[in-house]
């Protein structure tokens, strides 16, 4: 049987029409895949250039909270009190280099929330030094003093008796207005990611913070403010660093407490509340005190 020209030409035209549609889709799949093969290296070296940049401010947060250890050790007192406190915040500024280190650079939250804590520490070192240097200057000046009054006293004794009495009339009359008063008092309960919160189950610390109002006629110096906190039951919460003091003559035991320099101008402070093995949901009480006065008292209600 004689095959037909006219039908074999035509399979030929549409074997050449399919062969160039394949070749057409070659080349389209081909220009695809360099596209996505483009992108994905883009992609990948902007990753990598982030990472480079995030590992940088990683290693300089690193570096800045090393120098301010290094700034807190050459901090010094004769004052145990201050001691005390330098003692804790240089344990802090150790912590926050140990969880850097152990923090993934792309974790940009937690980088931020460290670098916040270094300024605060730096803050708080800051005061550290105001309080040194005021407590050193205001020795040196009670120095000078009593030794200004040990003279006079010599010369004339009689005069001084009569100071004293005056001094004494005068002190009686401004007592009252003398005495250091707070506003601004607030608690907040805090998680293991330094975050505020109202679960009881979640809470590690207190903050309580509060500010020492102005008074031109209270006595400068050192003012230690003392917190009780009391659990949903009246129980007074307490840890290894509890300390006491005397209100009106009676003794009483403090959760927290921290001092400050006074200087008769506004001071703001934070009183941390660690180591309570738990909370129980409920209402808790804070009051705030110095030994002259209550400052305050406010509630904090935990679910």
């Amino acid at each position: 049987m004689e095959e037909d020209p006219i039908r074999e030409r035509r399979e030929r035209e549409e074997q050449a029409k399919r062969n160039s549609s394949l070749k057409n889709m070659m080349w389209i799949l081909a220009a695809i895949a360099i596209v996505l093969a483009v992108a994905l290296a883009y992609i990948w070296f902007s990753k990598a250039s982030l990472v480079k940049d995030l590992n940088q401010e990683k290693e300089e947060l690193t570096q800045q909270m090393i120098t301010l250890k290094s700034d807190y050790d050459s901090l010094s007192t004769d004052y145990d009190y201050i001691n005390t406190q330098l003692d804790s915040s240089r344990e802090e500024v150790n912590q926050l280099i140990e969880r850097i280190k152990q923090t993934d650079a792309t974790n940009r939250s937690k980088m931020r929330q460290y670098e916040k804590e270094l300024g605060t520490l730096r803050s708080i070192m800051k005061s550290y030094i105001v309080q040194i240097d005021s407590l050193n200057t205001l020795n040196h000046q009670l120095t000078a003093d009593a030794a200004a009054a040990r003279r006079e006293a010599a010369e004339s004794r009689a005069a001084n008796e009569e100071l004293k009495g005056q001094v004494q009339d005068l002190s009686g009359q401004v007592a009252a207005g003398a005495v250091i008063k707070s506003r601004g008092l607030s608690v907040a309960a805090y998680n293991a990611s330094d975050k505020v919160t109202d679960r009881s189950s979640r809470v590690i610390r207190l903050l309580t913070t509060l500010s020492l109002v102005e008074n031109e006629i209270a006595p400068r110096g050192p003012v230690r403010v003392y917190l009780r906190v009391k659990d949903p039951d009246g129980i007074l919460l307490t840890n290894t660093t509890q300390t006491s003091f005397n209100f009106n003559g009676q003794p009483m035991v403090a959760s927290a407490s921290r001092e400050v320099d006074y200087q008769g101008q506004e001071v703001e402070l934070s009183i941390y509340l660690n180591d309570i093995p738990s909370y129980s949901a409920g209402i808790y009480t804070v009051e705030a005190y110095t030994e002259q006065a209550l400052l305050g008292k406010t509630d904090l209600l935990l679910r």
